[in-house]
């Protein structure tokens, strides 16, 4: 799938690689770089996942990164239903009206 100028991308980067980091990180976070994940409006022509890209982000900044996904959208909930939860607003309501 190609994305095309203008398209709602993310886009990811290495920021600081593990030797460029900061000596007084604590050990674990030393090991790995720092990474970046950002979303924004392509500003290539057309471009496939994988390749360097250019993006303006919503509030406006140019950040340059690997294209990771093309219309990106959150994947995550709140889980099921807990139906004893349904009724709280409802007994609250009931309690301070009496």
């Amino acid at each position: 799938m190609k994305a095309k100028k203008n398209d709602w991308v993310r886009i990811h980067s290495i920021v600081l690689n593990v030797g460029e980091r900061a000596e007084s990180l604590p050990e674990d976070t030393k090991k790995v770089p720092l990474e970046m994940w950002d979303k924004g409006f392509l500003l290539d022509d057309e471009a496939e996942i994988g390749q360097e890209v250019e993006i303006e982000t919503y509030i406006g900044r140019k950040v340059k990164g690997k294209l990771i996904e093309i219309n990106p959208y959150y994947k995550h909930d709140f889980g099921k239903s807990v139906p004893e939860l349904l009724y709280i607003g409802r007994q609250a309501r009931e309690i301070l009206r009496k």
